[in-house]
């Protein structure tokens, strides 16, 4: 059974930094593809950030030079480190897993899904 489950979440000023964790079990980190999306409320599912099999990288144009998706295979675990944080930002943050690419714009479903973790920025 494949589980992600999100932590670092909180509640931080503008231009403060987070740093979100999704520690993946029943699967490897490095064999799936995977990825960070929000949603806020009354607002669209919005992919933010995600991460390929070879560790190529693809953001929304709105954290591009802020947020920072990595991985570490050791740890089984998918960041995303949040600096220079905006009110916009303010959302629930979940991670995706799946064994096909993830395209930043889908709307659909995943393989795998986390229950997230709410980030809320203050300005």
């Amino acid at each position: 059974q494949v589980q992600l489950v999100e932590s670092g979440g909180g509640s931080v000023q503008a231009g403060g930094s987070l740093r979100l964790s999704c520690a993946a079990s029943g699967h490897t980190v490095s064999s799936y593809c995977m990825g960070w999306f929000r949603q806020a409320p009354g607002k669209e599912r919005e992919g933010v950030a995600v991460i390929d099999y070879d560790g190529s990288t693809t953001y929304a144009d709105s954290v591009k030079g802020r947020f920072t998706i990595s991985k570490d295979n050791a740890k089984n675990t998918l960041y995303l480190q949040m600096n220079s944080l905006k009110p916009e930002d303010t959302a629930m943050y979940h991670c995706a897993a799946d064994t096909v690419p993830i395209w930043i714009g889908y709307t659909g479903s995943f393989g795998y899904w986390g229950q997230g973790t709410q980030v809320t920025v203050s300005s």
